[in-house]
Parts: C-alpha cells; sequence; structure tokens
C-alpha cells in the first residue's frame, strides 16, 4: 500500500493526514477487487469460509468493502471510478445473484452496508439507475425489514435499510416501525455512562462504538437531526481505552474489525458530538490505524483474519474472509472534508495518566504510562436465557482485567487475570457477573463459580471480588463464601512477556506459573504468574498485579482493609 509522505508539522506524533486516510481506502479497495466476481456481485476473497458459506462470504466482500468505498467518495470525490463498479454489483446482485435475507442471516448483517452506501452516494450511483434496478433493489434490501433480527445490534441492521428507503424517497409504515423497533430497544439496553449492553444482558464491548452508537447517531446527523444516543457521554471514557501506541483494548468479539474500534472517535468528531478536540480526535484515528498497518494487518494488500497478523484465537465461527473490512466504518471520518477542523487542527496527544470507574457498566479504567488496562466487574456476554449456570469460559468477557498490551488467553489454555475453585478435579469458570458497585479507584463483583456437568454445584458457593488501583498498582480481592472442604483456590495474573508479578498480601501459600502455548494476540507463547490457597468456608484473599513494571512498597494489608470497608464489608440500607 502506497501511503503519502508523512505530514510531521501538521501531525508531528502520526505523521497521518486525510490524504493518509483516502489512500488507505484506496489500498484496500484496489486489493479487493482483484477478486471481484466476473459481474462485481461478490468479492470472493481467499481465506477461510465462514460457517455461513461462499456466496454471503462474497456478499459480505462487496458489502463491507462499498462501505469504504461510500465514505471514500460522500463528496462526489472517484477519480477511480470505484462507484462504477459497485453500481454494476448491485445491479447483478439484486437481480437474483446475491443470497437471500432470512431470519438471523448473514445477508441481514450485510444489508446494512449496502443500504448506508447507497445513501452517502446517492446522487452519483442510486440517483442514476433506472426505476426498475432501483426497485429490485428495494426488494432485496425490503427483506432485512421483514425478518427476525439476532436480539443484539442485529436491529440496527433493518433501521439503516429503512433509513436510506426514507432518504431515497420510499419510506413508509414498515421503515418507520422498524427503526422506532430498534430505537425502543436501544432505550433498553442502555446501563449507564454513554454504554448500551448488546441486547438484553450485560455485554458491553466495541460493538456499543462501531454499531449501537454508530448506525443511529450517523442516521441524525445525516438528517440534521440532534443525536440522543449518548453519543458525547460514552466518548468521555472510550477514548482513553487506547494505548500510546494506538491499539485499542483487547475486550470483546469481533476483534479482526480492528480499527473499526476508532469509528466512534471520528463519528464524534465529524458529528461535533464529542467532548475531544478535533486535533485529539484526529490522532486516536490516525494513531489507531497507524497501529495496525504497521503489525501485520494486510496480506497482500488484504486485511487478513486476525489482530497483528493471522490469529486464529481471535475469530468468531461467524467471521470469513471478508469480515475484517467491518474495519471500513473507521472511514466514516472521511464524512469531514479536507477543510473541517479535524484535518485542519493540529495533532495533540494526551498521555495523561488517569483512573475511571464506570458504575453503569460495572468497568474500571486504569490508563498508567501509555498503556490502558480494563478491569471487568460487568460485562459477561451471557445471554439471559442461559441462565446463572452457563458453563462455556468465554475469555473474551470472562476475565477480571484487559489491556492494550496483551490478549487473553485462549478457552482452552490455562485463564489469565481469573479467579477460579478446583473442586475434586474440575476448575471453575466466571460467567454470569453481579456489579456490586464502581467509584473512585475500584470496581467490585461477585459471581457464582461454575463447574462443568460432572461437578455438581455447591449451595451457597460464591466468590466476591473487588479490584483497587493505585498508578500502575492493582490490588486484587476475592472472598471465597461458602468453600467445602478439599477446595482449591487459583488466581492467576497478565498474560505477557512483559514483567508483570502477581504477589500476595493476604492468604495465598502456592506460587507458580501456568503456560498457554497457544499464546495470545500478542504472544505466540506466554507463562502466567499464579498463586494457589486451599480454603474452606469463608476466605478473603489479596494480592497485588502489576503489567510491565515492579510492585511498590506500601501497607498493602492496610490497603486491603480501607478496600474492604468501602466495598464488601460496608453498611448496606
Amino acid at each position: 500500500m502506497k501511503l503519502p509522505e508523512d505530514d510531521r508539522t501538521l501531525s508531528p506524533h502520526t505523521g497521518f493526514t486525510r490524504d493518509h486516510w483516502v489512500a488507505t481506502a484506496d489500498g484496500l479497495l484496489d486489493a479487493a477487487w482483484r477478486y471481484a466476481s466476473p459481474d462485481q456481485a461478490f468479492l470472493d476473497l481467499p481465506g477461510r469460509p465462514s460457517r455461513s458459506g461462499v456466496r454471503s462470504d462474497g456478499l459480505e466482500g462487496y458489502a463491507r468493502t462499498f462501505l469504504a468505498a461510500a465514505f471514500r467518495t460522500a463528496h462526489g470525490d472517484d477519480p477511480h471510478n470505484w462507484l462504477e463498479r459497485y453500481a454494476a454489483g448491485l445491479v447483478a446482485g439484486t437481480a437474483g445473484e446475491w443470497p437471500a435475507i432470512t431470519d438471523v442471516g448473514q445477508p441481514m448483517v450485510e444489508s446494512a452496508s449496502v443500504a448506508l452506501g447507497l445513501r452517502l452516494t446517492k446522487p452519483w450511483l442510486w440517483d442514476k439507475l433506472s426505476t426498475s434496478q432501483q426497485d429490485r433493489a428495494e426488494a432485496w434490501l425490503r427483506e432485512a425489514l421483514r425478518h427476525v433480527p439476532a436480539a443484539n445490534n442485529w436491529y440496527f441492521f433493518p433501521y439503516t435499510v429503512a433509513a436510506f428507503l426514507e432518504s431515497a424517497g420510499r419510506g413508509d409504515d414498515e421503515t418507520r416501525q422498524a427503526k422506532r423497533r430498534a430505537m425502543d430497544l436501544l432505550e433498553g439496553w442502555y446501563r449507564g455512562d454513554g454504554w448500551y449492553s448488546d441486547g438484553d444482558g450485560r455485554a458491553f464491548d466495541h460493538y456499543n462504538g462501531w454499531a449501537l452508537h454508530l448506525y443511529p447517531a450517523l442516521d441524525a446527523f445525516l438528517d440534521g437531526n440532534p443525536i440522543t444516543t449518548h453519543l458525547k457521554e460514552h466518548l468521555e471514557s472510550f477514548h482513553l481505552l487506547f494505548g500510546a501506541d494506538g491499539a485499542p483494548i483487547y475486550f470483546g468479539r469481533s476483534l479482526t474489525y480492528r480499527f473499526a474500534a476508532a469509528s466512534a472517535i471520528a463519528l464524534g468528531a465529524v458529528t461535533g458530538d464529542t467532548p475531544l478536540s478535533p486535533g485529539h480526535s484526529r490522532h486516536l484515528i490516525s494513531n489507531c490505524l497507524k497501529y495496525f498497518l504497521d503489525r501485520g494487518s494486510l496480506t497482500g494488500g488484504l486485511l487478513n483474519l486476525g489482530w497483528h497478523g493471522p490469529h486464529e484465537a481471535t475469530l468468531q465461527p461467524y467471521s470469513g474472509p471478508a469480515s475484517p473490512y467491518w474495519a471500513s466504518k473507521a472511514f466514516v471520518c472521511l464524512l469531514a472534508d479536507a477543510d473541517h477542523p479535524l484535518w485542519t487542527a493540529a495533532e495533540e496527544r494526551s498521555d495523561e495518566n488517569q483512573t475511571l470507574a464506570l458504575p453503569g457498566p460495572g468497568l474500571l479504567i486504569q490508563k498508567h504510562d501509555g498503556v490502558t488496562r480494563l478491569h471487568n466487574h460487568g460485562s459477561d456476554h451471557v445471554r439471559p436465557f442461559e441462565g446463572e449456570y452457563a458453563t462455556e469460559d468465554d475469555p473474551l468477557y470472562s476475565r477480571f482485567a484487559y489491556s492494550t498490551v496483551t490478549g487473553p488467553t485462549s478457552a482452552k489454555n490455562p485463564s489469565d487475570n481469573h479467579v477460579s475453585l478446583v473442586i475434586r478435579g474440575d476448575r471453575s469458570v466466571r460467567r454470569r457477573i453481579h456489579p456490586l458497585g464502581a467509584r473512585d479507584n475500584w470496581a467490585a463483583s461477585w459471581h457464582r463459580p461454575v463447574f462443568d456437568a460432572h461437578q455438581p454445584m455447591v449451595p451457597g458457593l460464591r466468590i466476591e471480588s473487588v479490584t483497587a488501583v493505585w498508578d500502575d498498582q492493582e490490588l486484587r480481592i476475592h472472598r471465597v463464601i461458602g468453600a467445602p472442604p478439599g477446595t482449591r483456590v487459583e488466581l492467576t495474573g497478565w498474560a505477557t512477556d512483559l514483567p508483570s508479578p502477581l504477589v500476595n498480601v493476604r492468604g495465598w501459600t502456592g506460587v507458580g506459573w501456568l503456560t498457554a502455548p497457544q499464546g495470545t494476540a500478542f504472544n505466540p507463547q506466554v507463562k502466567v504468574p499464579t498463586l494457589t490457597a486451599e480454603v474452606e468456608g469463608t476466605v478473603t484473599l489479596a494480592a497485588v498485579a502489576v503489567l510491565g513494571g515492579t510492585v511498590q512498597e506500601a501497607d498493602w494489608e492496610a490497603r486491603v482493609e480501607e478496600i474492604l470497608r468501602l466495598t464488601l464489608d460496608a453498611p448496606t440500607s
């Protein structure tokens, strides 16, 4: 990919300008179009197929790259004639080539990118189609309004289709109902501090920025209406979840979308609904883009399936060859033209250390020396129908901590940043998380240890947990309640090759290391520091963890007592 020369005057930290974003979009599109079908309805990119099949994967290649092309050409600048190709593909695809939109099917996901692309490029693509071609495209898109989405952010796919149809003068009661339904659900998913759960329950992840805020906020902006999705409040915390090197927090599913994580920052800058200055916003989005371009995310000009480079454990069963192109959402920044302050203001970098508690989602952000850690006492991704005792470990949601320089170990390896009980040889996992509060420098929660089918549940067994932080130090307190005789407790720390000790403060009697041979998205193989203890009944244990540093000398026992008074031992009303 050929990029312009860096501009270290306007952008002293990244060197990136709007021209770099345009060139990146063009480079990604040029590489992807080498794999277009003869009728241009599919982009059949190389790689492992998704569970939806190759025709759906080809549609995904068309739709997600179309989104990048649409943001790239939204001001009418199309020197490479991208829109001519997408118009031809649309005509062929909606004439019967594309798979039909069905209940909870991948084509429904892709219909939103097609619809948003058409809305952004309406004068140069849609308006040049014949009436019959428009009718066929509408007929295919409208099926998104008539089929059942997955019970989460998917409701904004028919929402986005409906918004396009209304912008094209084809709105009706069906489109109005699709939009109203999604916004009613979104209101019910709001948990505070600018964060939505991705559906019922408590699933907090990057879908907040690249779906739940993006689709309705962008629709409002394009219509000239006020934004009502708490975007500005969300960005007050979300902007901290990037490292000094540009890495987003490695947390939640679909991380192969990579720099799509920057889309909410870009959207805030474009719409003005942001607490960040234009120069700060540009640094965050450009630093994130540069992070991935510099770390092997491209193979032959194509976004590969992984994080830095290919990485199987980063993927989900629905990930296919074109899945990474949801990264196209970051190009929403190009809706700001060359004269917009996002591109004309001098780039600003913020290196301020900060700790921020978010009681709504039950998260604690710890930013120190360019690394951000996210302490998780509220996000579990357990669907309501799964109940309290879902037994499958989910490394992307169940761990106590995540960061911008580490990834969790895989489900088949020892768990990092975890507390587990071992009873008769069975090791517990953490699934449904019950927040107990977050304030100042701490967050707390409790959970029932869940074992596999061979180990019956122990009545009354639970673990109460608190994380409290000072600078780069993490005090981790765990109270085991109702442990039967012969119970072993295991606490693990950070999975990384950085010096990251885990040191006993109270109750731990064993010290060791566990090996994770499958490694993480950051390291091919890692060792995980571990503390152990034999417990019975109710026992409180505490340890100090550090990521990439050393444990400071302090009266940690006194700090344990202080935090317990504020949290687990605090009087309840």
